[in-house]
């Protein structure tokens, strides 16, 4: 078993940042991707950042140049730096990874979401 949990999110207003932090645990043997989602209430979770290998990076449109990701492969942690925030962004984010346990299967695995809202 693994778990995602996710810390960081909270209140900010429009121009301010955050930093969202997710750490794995659990049976891990490989960690072959790990992001970030967001669900807005009413709407669908859509991609906001993920590695799609160890250098590979994927970006929303709407997020690019302001926010990053990055991750500390020896913590099995990953990071999203959230600048110039915007109301739109307001959301609850999700962490997601891809993950070979020991039994050598790979599954995918989400945290609980943490909130994220801006304020006009």
């Amino acid at each position: 078993q693994v778990q995602l949990v996710e810390s960081g999110g909270g209140l900010v207003q429009a121009g301010g940042s955050l930093t969202l932090s997710c750490v794995a645990s659990g049976s891990i043997f490989k960690i072959n991707a790990m992001g970030w989602y967001r669900q807005a209430p009413g709407q669908q979770r859509e991609l906001v950042a993920t590695f799609t290998s160890v250098r590979s990076t994927n970006y929303a449109d709407s997020v690019k140049g302001r926010f990053t990701i990055s991750r500390n492969n020896a913590k099995d942690t990953v990071y999203l730096q959230m600048n110039s925030l915007k109301p739109e962004d307001t959301a609850v984010y999700y962490c997601n990874a891809k993950v070979v346990v020991t039994s050598l299967y790979e599954y995918d695995y989400w945290g609980r979401g943490t909130q994220v809202t801006v304020s006009s």
